[in-house]
């Protein structure tokens, strides 16, 4: 099972590097038919597997980094939802979405996730989180059950 599924990883290594695939999605994303469809599988099949694989690895820090990509995602999807009329008007909304998806959960240090949650998310959060609290709160001691 371990040998088909290192094959499974090294197929998809080499497809990556390939500049012809690169080149035949972007152009799909912009042009293609569910385009809507591979850009947000692109954005949710390999973080989603890498999360699962965070939480069973006995490191912290990990977890902490598909837990930042995630809010930050869910974030984007709330703020993509009201602007979804732009989508229509906008050829390469697909591919500048998958771009961005793939800098938020790139490899590295200092990836697009934490660039936006440290800039963005997190001081907002910081600023309101007592009185969201307080409201959870309220809302749990009126709550019949």
């Amino acid at each position: 099972m371990s040998s088909k599924l290192q094959e499974y990883k090294d197929t998809l290594e080499r497809n990556l590097v390939d500049k012809s695939l690169v080149a035949f999605t972007g152009l799909y994303l912009v042009f293609g038919f569910g385009a809507e469809l591979i850009c947000n599988s692109i954005g949710f099949v390999y973080p989603a597997y890498m999360s699962m694989k965070a939480l069973e690895s006995p490191q912290k820090d990990d977890d902490t980094k598909w837990l930042t990509y995630w809010v930050v995602y869910a974030c984007f999807s709330i703020v993509e939802y009201f602007s979804d009329f732009i989508v229509g008007w906008f050829p390469l909304y697909w591919l500048i979405k998958c771009v961005f998806v793939i800098w938020c959960y790139l490899p590295t240090d200092y990836n697009g996730s934490l660039v936006i949650y440290y800039r963005l998310i997190r001081p907002y959060y910081q600023k309101h989180h007592e009185r969201i609290d307080n409201m959870a709160n309220s809302g749990k001691t009126k709550s019949p059950h």
